[in-house]
Formats: C-alpha cells, sequence, structure tokens
C-alpha cells in the first residue's frame, strides 16, 4: 500500500518534470515562430505573441538574401560531408570492436583526445596547411570541397565513437551463428549486422548532417566568395544601416533554416527503432 501511494505521488511529479524540460527544449523554436510573425513594433515593445501572421519577415528575408542559393550550398555540402563520414567511420568503428590489437587502445584514446581540442586552435594552422598544400590540382581554400574535407575530418572521431559502441552493444555470438551455417564475413555483415546496427547509423548520419548544416566557424574563414557562402552565413548577414540585428527578418530566415533538418529527421526517424531485431530472425 506504501508503494502505491507512493507511486501515485511521484508519478506526476515526473511527468510534469517531463514536460517542463519539453517546453525548455521547444522554448527557441516557439521563439524563432513567434519573433518570425511579429511587426517590427510588437519586436520593439517585447510583445509576448504576433498580433497575426505577418509574413512581411518572410519575403524580405528571401528577398534581401540568396537563401536558396546558399540553403543549395549547405545541403551539399552537409549531404557528402554525412556519406563520407558514415563510409569512413564505419569498417574503422567494426575494426575498434571486433578486433583486440595494441593499437586498440592508442586509437580510442587519441578519437577522446581530438575531441577536446577548440576551433580556434585549430582554425590558423589549419588555413595554412589547406591554402600551401593543394592536392590533386584543388585550391582547398575557398572551395565546398574543402569544406566538406574539414567536416569530414572533425566528425569522424565523435561518429567513429557513436558507432563503436552500437556495434560493440551486438551480441558476437550472432556472428559466430553465421559462420556457423556457412555465411562469410561480408554476408554477416549485410545480412546481421547492418540491419542490428540501422539506428546506430541513422543516429551518426543526423548528428553528422545536422553537425554540417549549422556550422558557422569553419565556414567564415575558408570561404570567401559570396556565390559559395553556405547559409549560416547569409543568417549572419541580417543586420541594418546602423549595425543592428533585423530579429524579424532573421528569425523568419532561421525558422526556414530549420526546415531542412527538420524534414530529414522526419525522413530517417522511423530507422532509429525499426530493424533493432530483423537481423537477428534472419535464416
Amino acid at each position: 500500500m506504501i508503494r502505491t501511494g507512493g507511486s501515485k505521488v511521484t508519478r506526476p511529479l515526473l511527468y510534469l518534470a517531463l514536460l517542463g524540460y519539453m517546453v525548455f527544449l521547444a522554448f527557441p523554436l516557439l521563439f524563432l515562430l513567434t519573433t518570425a510573425f511579429k511587426s517590427t513594433k510588437e519586436i520593439r515593445d517585447l510583445d509576448l505573441l504576433p498580433s497575426g501572421f505577418n509574413w512581411e519577415n518572410f519575403r524580405d528575408a528571401i528577398d534581401e538574401t540568396r537563401m536558396f542559393t546558399t540553403a543549395g550550398n549547405s545541403a551539399r555540402v552537409a549531404v557528402v560531408t554525412m556519406i563520407l563520414t558514415i563510409g569512413i567511420s564505419l569498417p574503422a568503428a567494426y575494426a575498434l570492436a571486433r578486433y583486440r590489437t595494441k593499437l586498440r587502445g592508442v586509437a580510442t584514446g587519441w578519437i577522446l583526445l581530438s575531441q577536446v581540442f577548440p576551433f580556434i586552435l585549430i582554425i590558423i594552422p589549419l588555413f595554412i596547411l589547406m591554402r600551401e598544400l593543394p592536392i590533386v590540382g584543388w585550391n582547398w581554400v575557398n572551395t565546398h570541397q574543402g569544406l566538406i574535407a574539414v567536416y569530414t575530418v572533425w566528425s569522424l572521431p565523435f561518429a567513429l565513437w557513436m558507432l563503436r559502441g552500437y556495434i560493440a552493444g551486438i551480441p558476437f555470438d550472432l556472428e559466430e551463428a553465421a559462420a556457423m551455417d556457412g555465411a562469410t564475413r561480408m554476408r554477416t555483415l549485410r545480412s546481421v549486422i547492418l540491419p542490428l546496427l540501422a539506428p546506430g547509423l541513422v543516429a551518426t548520419a543526423l548528428f553528422t548532417f545536422i553537425s554540417s548544416w549549422n556550422e558557422f566557424f569553419f565556414a567564415l574563414v575558408l570561404i570567401q566568395e559570396e556565390s559559395l557562402e553556405t547559409l549560416p552565413l547569409t543568417l549572419a548577414n541580417f543586420k541594418g544601416a546602423e549595425g543592428q540585428v533585423q530579429l524579424g527578418q532573421l528569425a523568419a530566415a532561421s525558422l526556414l533554416a530549420t526546415i531542412p533538418s527538420l524534414a530529414f529527421f522526419a525522413v530517417i526517424q522511423r530507422r532509429l527503432t525499426s530493424g533493432l531485431l530483423s537481423g537477428a530472425v534472419k535464416g
């Protein structure tokens, strides 16, 4: 009876805490949504909600900038970075999770150490390196190829660490059972490991895409031509004649900039849970 009474008290508190956490997470999006529809007077007067649906901020944000062009640049860079990161980190993560060698501890330590360095510490040596060492005829500064290379290298440690954890959580007995049934290593990886690894691949791909889509600092240093700018650089240009931020247009543009990330998550989020046991029941 005491346990039941405690449950009746704690469960509403847990739901209340969860509700508060959801409101906390949703506040930036709600702030963008309300500010995007406010007039200049409503923003200046700090009104909580807009009086109506004011679409002028969206028209100004699109007309005064090249949002669609820069959004295309960001999408191209983010998608290629995601594909390269997954393609490189997947076999490396499998090797770290399954093969016990002397280099395993060194590689794991280096992965963790690489996440300690701040952006500002490496940006100047990185810029000099990319300017002085062109590869296969490419000028790596002020190109999308150079930006993709930087994003891929920067995303690899975290992606490798995530996939390694997912692979290590898959029982090795499944691979041994497949081998006893006559399956080759490639067949085992394709029919057993990959279906079980689908949630991990989706989570890693989502992280890589969003981090590349939203990245600002590297793009600010490496990209110099307006035609090559990514979307975060465009969002930084919403300033008035006296350097004041055009908050309404900025909120509208930022709201539009979140749509691709939300759409990408909506498309692949089903794979976060589907296929969790599909590889284990294959004959």
